[in-house]
């Protein structure tokens, strides 16, 4: 992903006040699927090459409240020394995956390859596909009745504030994100620590592990301190900053049409366990429709709903499946593909 000198976006649009007090662009009164999509692609054009290649990194979360924390800050929590437990665990995790890390090399190799599988890093998780982070927005059936958000920074801009030794690595490269390779370098973390006093945040493609990483288009964002706070960086530079919003109303819309978009469990986690997760959240039943079958009169959105035509095993307007008490009584399979 290389095309420098984005220009600095101005949005215009309505702010909203993050946990941390942070003034944080927003769309106000988002009431669509289609106002979603578009403000997820506003700021795409490269005016440069003439061509749409957005300079952010997109992040789907289901809950709105929730912070923007590494789980290595999560396990340390207020307690101890956060680089050795960090040193700790990589030093562990080295040791005892040896055998099932073919290709890991370097410190950032590794890091990447932990944050892959689990392991309690720094890093964060994002991808260059806004739709990708759509759908983890709305993964989760549990949290649909709760607003999500997608967050997005502007990686480009952002590399304007980290230390100039790393800008020169972009520059010589035509990148604006990294890679283990461009970070070798550097052989430890304290390394790179030491490049700045102050804290400052770069964006990491991971190496290709396996094919999940290539359909999420992943990217990580990496941290100098390992206890620098992610929510404090966006105080510090809420111009490169926005999130939008996901109302709990619109979640079945838009995970039905990611889903008819192939944008599911199935393609982004290749696998049974990404079959298996897709076809347990595809099968579950809506908010407008009962364990039996039944629509729910009293809900407006299921009341609209029975009104419209449909096809045998499934909603035509929604494209969901109907329930399997429902599918019993018809003689319908409900099949997924």
């Amino acid at each position: 992903m290389s095309g420098r000198n984005y220009a600095a976006f101005s949005w215009g649009k309505s702010c909203c006040t993050g946990e941390t007090g942070t003034p944080i662009a927003e769309l106000a009164g988002v009431s669509s699927w289609l106002a979603i999509v578009d403000e997820l692609y506003e700021g795409a054009w490269n005016a440069e090459l003439h061509r749409f290649r957005s300079p952010y990194a997109f992040r789907g979360v289901g809950c709105a409240t929730r912070g923007l924390t590494s789980t290595l800050a999560r396990l340390a929590g207020s307690r101890g020394d956060i680089r050795k437990l960090e040193h700790a665990l990589l030093r562990n995790f080295r040791k005892y995956a040896r055998t099932d890390a073919q290709g890991a090399d370097s410190t950032w190799d590794w890091l990447a390859l932990g944050q892959h599988r689990g392991l309690p890093t720094r890093l964060l998780d994002w991808t260059y596909s806004p739709l990708v982070a759509l759908h983890f927005a709305t993964e989760n059936p549990a949290d649909f009745d709760q607003d999500g958000v997608v967050w997005s920074v502007n990686f480009v801009e952002a590399n304007k504030g980290i230390p100039r030794r790393l800008q020169r690595i972009l520059r010589d490269e035509g990148s604006d994100t990294f890679t283990a390779e461009m970070l070798a370098a550097f052989t430890t973390l304290r390394e790179f620590e030491a490049l700045s006093r102050d804290s400052f945040l770069v964006f990491l493609e991971p190496p290709a592990l396996d094919q999940r990483i290539l359909n999420q288009l992943a990217l990580f964002s990496l941290m100098s301190d390992p206890a620098g706070s992610f929510d404090a960086w966006m105080e510090a530079h809420p111009e490169l900053c926005r999130r939008v919003m996901v109302p709990a109303r619109l979640k079945w819309e838009i995970r039905d049409k990611l889903d008819q978009a192939n944008i599911n469990e199935r393609v982004l986690f290749p696998g049974l366990d990404g079959l298996s997760r897709w076809l347990a959240r595809y099968y579950t039943p809506s908010n407008g429709e009962d364990v039996d079958g039944r629509f729910d009169p009293s809900d407006p959105v299921s009341a609209q709903l029975k009104t419209l035509p449909s096809t045998r095993g499934r909603d035509k307007a929604t494209s969901r499946p109907r329930s399997r008490a429902s599918r019993r009584r018809s003689g319908g399979t409900g099949r997924a593909g």
